[in-house]
């Protein structure tokens, strides 16, 4: 049945979930050929992007709990991608030379997962979806 056909059709919470549930099958389809799960991949990309990077900026872009980001750290350094270092009260994460030379193929992973979204959307229903949603978001405070 589509999400349109529901009774709950009109409801944003069924309504954002389902379509949550969709993306996130297709972004784990494709981070497959890295073998990591969408949290995961966007972690990593995020301590690519800035090495040193602490775990409460983590939190805040990637939308997660202090506690999340700590447990997809744990899992990324267990696979030797990731490590921890503290300086007094400060923690930074940093990618290792594995995680450094995954690098390209993660490129490419995001490359698919967007080319993915906007065959099914249009690029410009893409790009207005994605907006709208991040204004509804930051609406929401709790």
């Amino acid at each position: 049945m589509k999400c349109s056909e529901s009774k709950y059709a009109q409801c944003l919470y069924f309504a954002s979930n389902a379509l949550a549930r969709k993306m996130e099958k297709l972004a784990i389809e494709s981070w497959k050929p890295v073998g990591l799960s969408p949290s995961h991949a966007y972690l990593l990309k995020m301590v690519l992007e800035e090495p040193g990077v602490q775990p409460s900026s983590i939190a805040g872009h990637l939308q997660l709990t202090p506690s999340t980001v700590t447990r997809l750290i744990e899992k990324l350094e267990e696979k030797k991608l990731l490590v921890r270092t503290t300086e007094g009260k400060q923690t930074n994460v940093y990618p290792t030379p594995k995680a450094k030379a995954l690098q390209p193929q993660m490129q490419q992973c995001l490359e698919d997962f967007y080319k993915k979204g906007n065959a099914i959307f249009g690029n410009e229903e893409y790009s207005e979806t994605v907006s709208s949603i991040k204004k509804m978001a930051d609406k929401i405070m709790v």
